[in-house]
């Protein structure tokens, strides 16, 4: 006797069309990361391309964090199996950069000529970058799928 027919794993499933655009508070963190990746990407592109040769590892960073910064907001936007690891990977990511590269720009300074997104911890962005991460972790965290159903109540 064959076995019956069983429904996928819900977190082996992808949900993009179970579910409606993002609401509340992850239609914001998304919107701020959009933000910070449009703005961090086109920064390191055009510091790459116009003076790369007065501060390579400033402008590297910068577009690195451009790639950290896009790769959060797919992660958020989106929701697929692959799409919370991503998630986790790019705000985790990004808020290691921005501890190391603040630490770094505040006690080395001839290490970063120039500003990146995340020196001196975002000071040149009011401080957001270091928020961010933050606020995009505790937002992970309540909203994370028990291994046995839906995400809690947060999300």
């Amino acid at each position: 006797m064959s076995e019956p027919l069983r429904d996928p794993a819900p977190d082996a499933v992808d949900r993009t069309e179970l579910e409606g655009p993002p609401t509340g508070p992850r239609r914001v963190l998304i919107a701020l990361y959009a933000v910070f990746a449009l703005a961090a990407t086109a920064r390191g592109i055009v510091q790459i391309t116009t003076q790369f040769d007065a501060a390579p590892l400033a402008y590297a960073l910068s577009l690195f964090s451009g790639v950290v910064y896009v790769a959060a907001t797919v992660g958020l936007v989106t929701d697929r199996s692959w799409s919370r690891p991503l998630a986790w990977a790019a705000v985790g990511t990004e808020m290691a950069g921005v501890l190391v590269v603040g630490l770094l720009s505040i006690f080395d300074g001839a290490a970063f000529p120039r500003d990146t997104v995340w020196s001196r911890f975002g000071s040149g962005y009011g401080y957001v970058p270091v928020i961010l991460p933050v606020i995009g972790l505790m937002y992970l965290w309540q909203t994370r799928r028990s291994p046995d159903g839906p995400p809690h109540p947060a999300g």
